[in-house]
C-alpha cells in the first residue's frame, strides 16, 4: 500500500476515532451553517430580520427586511506533528503498528486539546453570561445550574437546544441527591456532556512544541464548572490531514514517518446569539 493509498484508507478511520471520542463535536458546523472561503478562511451563515410591526389597511405589509450572508472568519490555530516508528520496530506489518499509533494520538492528544480550546474560546467570549462561583456539593450545584436555566428562560433562548458541558464532579454529586428537583433542573438541558476538569478552564495556553507540547491552563486561567450552549448560538471546525513516508524515502532517518496536521475554528459565537452562551467558573 503506497503512502497516497494509506492516507486515503486511515484519515476517514483517524476521523472516526475524533467524532467518538470528542465532547465537542456535536457544536461542529455542517454545510448549510459553514462552508470553506478563500485563503485559510471560513464562511458561517449569518440570519438576521426585522421584528413586527402594524398592518395598515391601506398600506398594506411592514415593510422589514430579513438578511443572510455569509460571515468571513479566520481559522483560529494550524497544529502538527510528525509521528515515525523505526522500520526494524514495524517490520512485521505495517497497518497494525500504524493503526495503534494514530488512533491513540488523536484519541489522548488530539481530542482533548482540541476539546479545550473550543471550550476556553467559548468561554472567553465577550459579551456571554458568567458568574464566578464556588460549588461544594449538589444543591449549590443545583442552584447554579437553576440560575443559568433561569437566564436564558429569560432571554428566550431555544429550550430544546441547549447543551450542558458538565465536569464528572460536579455532575456526580447531581446524581448523589438523587431528587426530583435535581431532575427538574437537568430537564432543562436537551443535551448533558461529561467533560473531565483537564479540559474545562476558561483559558489555556498552547505550547509551539519547541520545549512542551500539547497545552495548559493559562496562568489566568479559571476552572470551569459548567458551560452551557445553545446549539445554533456558536459553531467549531476542524479540518485534519496527514501524510505517510515509508523508510526509504525518509530523509531524516529510518523510519515509517506520519504526519499529522489540523487546521482549526475552536469556536466562534454569533454577536448576535450571546444569550446562548452561559458560563459557571471557579473564584480561583
Amino acid at each position: 500500500m503506497n503512502n497516497i493509498e494509506l492516507s486515503t484508507v486511515y484519515l476517514p478511520l483517524l476521523d472516526k476515532v475524533y467524532k467518538q471520542a470528542s465532547k465537542t463535536s456535536i457544536l461542529e458546523g455542517d454545510e448549510a451553517t459553514m462552508k470553506r472561503g478563500d485563503n485559510g478562511e471560513l464562511k458561517v451563515a449569518k440570519l438576521d430580520m426585522d421584528a413586527l410591526g402594524d398592518f395598515d389597511r391601506n398600506s398594506g405589509y411592514t415593510k422589514g427586511s430579513t438578511t443572510f450572508r455569509w460571515e468571513t472568519i479566520k481559522y483560529d490555530k494550524e497544529r502538527s506533528q510528525d509521528l515515525r516508528i523505526d522500520r526494524l520496530d514495524n517490520a512485521e506489518a505495517l497497518r497494525l503498528p500504524f493503526a495503534k499509533l494514530s488512533s491513540e494520538f488523536i484519541r489522548t492528544k488530539v481530542v482533548p486539546e482540541t476539546d479545550a480550546a473550543r471550550i476556553a474560546k467559548i468561554a472567553g467570549t465577550e459579551g456571554i453570561s458568567t458568574k464566578a462561583e464556588n460549588l461544594s456539593d449538589g444543591l449549590a450545584v443545583i442552584s447554579a445550574l437553576r440560575t443559568c436555566a433561569n437566564k436564558m428562560d429569560e432571554d428566550e433562548v431555544d429550550p430544546e437546544n441547549r447543551i450542558l458541558f458538565i465536569t464528572p464532579t460536579n455532575r456526580g454529586m447531581i446524581s448523589d441527591l438523587d431528587t426530583n428537583k435535581s431532575k427538574e433542573v437537568l430537564s432543562k438541558f436537551s443535551t448533558i456532556i461529561e467533560v473531565p476538569q483537564s479540559r474545562m478552564y476558561t483559558k489555556i495556553k498552547l505550547n509551539d512544541g519547541k520545549t512542551e507540547y500539547g497545552y495548559t491552563k493559562a496562568t489566568d486561567g479559571k476552572e470551569i464548572n459548567f458551560l452551557c450552549v445553545e446549539r445554533s448560538a456558536a459553531v467549531v471546525h476542524m479540518e485534519q490531514f496527514i501524510k505517510y513516508f515509508t523508510p526509504d524515502e525518509d530523509q531524516e532517518g529510518d523510519d515509517n514517518v506520519f504526519k499529522y496536521r489540523n487546521n482549526n475554528l475552536y469556536g466562534h459565537v454569533y454577536e448576535n446569539k450571546l444569550a446562548g452562551v452561559y458560563c459557571s467558573y471557579k473564584t480561583a
